[in-house]
């Protein structure tokens, strides 16, 4: 008999690995691959939430605001104008619309903010119509919080007596520090104001592209009380002056009505599409 050598063993060994791995790739090759099953699962769509829209119709009741060269009264101007846009709005199936008077009623300034707030709302639009001691300026003007007032308002928002029930960014205030308040505030008002910017610029960009008459400068700053919430971007129009005959005219003519409606629905609609690109990129 003859001697089996080591060598010969290990040889031996080695070839009966390599056609037992063979076989196992065949099998594997022949079988089909398999999801990981929690890689194949798709993401839920969340439900779709039309925006909510504050329309805030500047003045009503015992105040009505500027007075026209003929006598038009800015609150049934700007009651009419929001009244349209409302309709056109809730038409596109994308938004609910509140305003914050009903009818020729008057509401102080800060209460309308609060019952934007109360509701939650995505926007605020604030509409008006200016008055000029030179009957010669005319044309539509946006508004947007000044960073001082925004400064006073973040600081007054944080202090202690001011915070008790009130919420910035879904957190509680009344339960933070002061420290911890002040930095919530803070954040949220500066992206706010970015925001309110952006909607601004798109109403006086939308403006021009559709024929409306613009002030020099037209997107400006100021400390409007209807401008101060911390989470809600807000900006505040002026479609032209009552003082100026033209513009006064124009103001109480059916079809330029529409025509402003239909300028603002757009710059809503192009300020959201805008921010739904920025949140992708």
């Amino acid at each position: 008999m003859r001697p089996v050598h080591r060598r010969d063993v290990l040889a031996a060994l080695s070839g009966l690995s390599s056609l037992a791995m063979g076989a196992a790739l065949n099998a594997a090759a022949a079988e089909p691959a398999k999801k990981s099953p929690g890689k194949s699962l798709a993401k839920p769509t969340p439900p779709f939430r039309p925006k909510l829209i504050a329309l805030d119709p500047g003045h009503g009741g015992r105040d009505p605001g500027a007075l026209g060269v003929r006598g038009t009264q800015e609150k049934g101007v700007v009651w009419t104008i929001a009244g349209e846009l409302r309709q056109q709005l809730l038409a596109a199936g994308r938004y609910r619309v509140m305003l914050t008077r009903s009818g020729d009623s008057y509401v102080p300034l800060r209460e309308r903010v609060a019952r934007a707030q109360a509701v939650k709302a995505d926007l605020f639009l604030s509409i008006h119509a200016d008055s000029h001691p030179d009957p010669g300026v005319r044309g539509a003007s946006v508004y947007t919080l000044s960073e001082e007032a925004s400064d006073r308002e973040a600081a007054a928002l944080a202090a202690r007596e001011n915070r008790a029930d009130k919420v910035v960014s879904g957190v509680p205030l009344a339960s933070q520090s002061d420290t911890v308040a002040r930095a919530l505030v803070a954040m949220s008002q500066r992206g706010t104001v970015n925001d309110s910017c952006r909607l601004a610029d798109t109403i006086v960009l939308t403006f021009g592209q559709n024929g409306v008459r613009l002030l020099p400068r037209t997107h400006r700053t100021a400390g409007f009380a209807v401008l101060t919430s911390p989470d809600i971007p807000a900006a505040l129009v002026e479609l032209g002056y009552l003082s100026n005959v033209q513009d006064e005219k124009l103001l109480t003519v059916r079809q330029h009505q529409l025509a402003l409606a239909r300028a603002l629905r757009a710059s809503i609609d192009a300020h959201f599409a805008a921010g739904a690109a920025i949140r992708k990129a």
